[in-house]
């Protein structure tokens, strides 16, 4: 549910494609949420037979027709109501914590695990800060929804860095 309701919001700023949708999750909602172009593609169809959504086949010029996502009246009322309803405890799936809580004593293991999860995750936040230098400064009052969407970034980048933190203790601890 919370990935249709994502969408919708993605919907809420505008008509796009499914394509359109992909290349924003990639790049402005990653570090909150994650979303292959197949669940995307899934969950519009889903939204357009929930009537949530409406669809519009654009002719492409020497191109192949797009289809164009629109969120309809009762798509916004789902989306408000999804933003308005109380927040619940969502658990926590990550499998870096729990091979980390099974590494036991083999330091080797823990230091490949630890050092590997650094790696990645240092590629991670250098592509949030990418992408949030390419973002115009803006302030609650000029665009109180673009600026959210910035914190939210900032969220990604801030977390990052948190653990990146962390990380590098574990290292040091770990001989």
């Amino acid at each position: 549910m919370i990935l249709s309701r994502i969408i919708l919001g993605f919907l809420a700023l505008g008509p796009m494609t499914g394509y359109d949708l992909k290349r924003h999750f990639d790049s402005s909602a990653a570090y909150f949420w994650s979303a292959d172009k197949a669940q995307i593609y899934r969950t519009l169809s889903s939204l357009v037979a929930d009537g949530l959504a409406e669809t519009e086949v654009v002719p492409g010029d020497g191109a192949p027709d797009r289809i164009l996502h629109r969120i309809t009246s009762a798509g916004q009322d789902a989306l408000s109501a999804w933003l308005d309803s109380p927040l619940d405890r969502q658990s926590e799936r990550d499998p870096f914590l729990a091979r980390l809580f099974f590494a036991g004593d083999d330091r080797q293991r823990v230091h490949q695990l630890v050092t590997s999860r650094r790696g990645a995750l240092a590629d991670f936040v250098a592509e949030l800060e990418q992408i949030r230098s390419r973002i115009p400064e803006v302030t609650r009052t000029q665009d109180p929804a673009a600026w959210l969407r910035v914190q939210t970034l900032e969220h990604g980048i801030a977390s990052g860095q948190h653990e990146l933190s962390w990380l590098e203790t574990l290292l040091e601890d770990v001989p």
